[in-house]
């Protein structure tokens, strides 16, 4: 939904017009953002689609919006291509089993269709682990995967990704991929997001208690068993510090806010598990609950300072990394040594990564960046020339640039 939405307002400037079709909010497990939608040209058509009653298909074990949603999807866009004349479908979405429409409404309408890969949709990482570290419902979910992403990729036209190791998955898995038009665009950055947020026109509360005297250090996003390492290394680090300097280190609290996916409040923890076997709970508050989006922004901004938390996963891309860069804090950044995230903060110079591989080499580094932080020694230094490259608007004429090529492939 993010790149959609932070992609339309300029999609037009760049020779296309979007038709926008979205579950509509009282349908999905998300706390309604009304500001999503204020910077949303008041021109673009949106239409909204209902889906089935997730206290229905609860009984059968399916609460996926995707799948709540599928028939009606079908049933709503049916009805708009019938009416209307359309060059292109992209999907833009992590909601996977939805995409499988792209295939029939080519088949039906003769349109080409895009799909935007932010996630891997059918992955083997949680074969090899054990049980209690695989995803709810894995068993179901993974099957489902597996036989559906070949619907939608033995008939798709092109492929934008937030990885080059996604495409290179895909198109190892489905060598007909490989003469298509493909392109790594990642996350776009939205200044505008943070300018309503910082008019002050809106009331947001801090998912914390910030308490004069104490340092305080936030994450929003996701959690997992495949971020342990990450988190890991990061605990060592404030561990040496509480261990030389308990006076100082023993001001700092970390928060990590919005780590499970699961319906409000029946998330299961994974980072204080992490912090409690390393006997520094007393310093950790985990949220599983997620916040909305400018809320997130707000907590982002009343922070001393940031950490982003990476898979131990080398595919996996952290795709909301802007905002910690536009929020101007000290960012301290835990990645696998090939994600592509580690790799954009580096090029911008807007915090410190640590690779997972160099544990040895990083835990004295960590503590001295925390130190840092406690001691108000750390300000941001983006170069903001360099992050020009990821703004919103630029992102979009890539995507705009696929889809022309996509259109020529059509013709020829």
């Amino acid at each position: 939904m993010q790149r959609i939405r932070m992609s339309v307002p300029y999609f037009a400037e760049f020779g296309w017009e979007p038709t926008v079709v979205m579950v509509a909010q009282k349908y999905t497990d998300l706390q309604t953002d009304v500001l999503l939608s204020a910077n949303i040209p008041s021109n673009v058509k949106i239409h909204q689609v209902k889906a089935l009653s997730k206290k229905l298909t609860s009984k059968f074990g399916l609460g996926s919006i995707a799948l709540r949603s599928l028939w009606l999807y079908k049933k709503k866009v049916n009805q708009i291509l019938k009416a209307e004349k359309f060059d292109l479908i992209y999907f833009s979405t992590t909601q996977f089993p939805v995409l499988i429409l792209g295939a029939y409404w080519k088949k039906k309408f003769s349109i080409p269709y895009v799909v935007d890969m932010q996630d891997p949709w059918y992955s083997m990482y949680y074969e090899d682990k054990p049980k209690a570290e695989r995803p709810a419902k894995y068993w179901f979910s993974s099957r489902l995967d597996k036989n559906l992403e070949p619907i939608a990729m033995n008939h798709v036209d092109g492929l934008i990704s937030v990885s080059q190791a996604y495409l290179d998955t895909l198109n190892k898995r489905y060598p007909r991929l490989k003469s298509l038009p493909q392109q790594v665009i990642t996350f776009g950055a939205c200044q505008k997001d943070f300018e309503l947020v910082q008019k002050k026109q809106y009331k947001f509360e801090l998912p914390f208690r910030k308490t004069d005297g104490l340092t305080h250090l936030v994450y929003v996003g996701r959690g997992g068993n495949d971020m342990k390492e990450a988190l890991t290394l990061l605990f060592k680090g404030f561990k040496k510090g509480l261990a030389d300097q308990y006076e100082h280190f023993s001001k700092l609290r970390f928060h990590f806010i919005g780590t499970s996916y699961a319906p409000f409040g029946t998330g299961i923890q994974t980072i204080m598990p992490i912090a409690d076997a390393m006997g520094i709970s007393a310093y950790v508050e985990e949220q599983t609950d997620r916040i909305p989006y400018f809320q997130g922004i707000f907590t982002l901004l009343n922070a001393d300072g940031l950490v982003v938390i990476g898979s131990n996963d080398q595919q996996y891309t952290a795709s909301k990394l802007y905002p910690y860069i536009l929020a101007e804090k000290p960012l301290l950044a835990f990645f696998h040594p090939e994600s592509s995230a580690a790799n954009i903060i580096k090029e911008c110079e807007a915090g410190v990564v640590f690779s997972l591989s160099d544990e040895d080499l990083t835990i004295d580094k960590i503590s001295h960046e925390l130190y840092l932080i406690l001691s108000g020694k750390k300000n941001s230094a983006t170069d903001w020339s360099a992050f020009e490259l990821y703004t919103a608007k630029n992102l979009t004429t890539k995507q705009c640039d696929l889809f022309n090529r996509v259109i020529a492939n059509q013709k020829t």
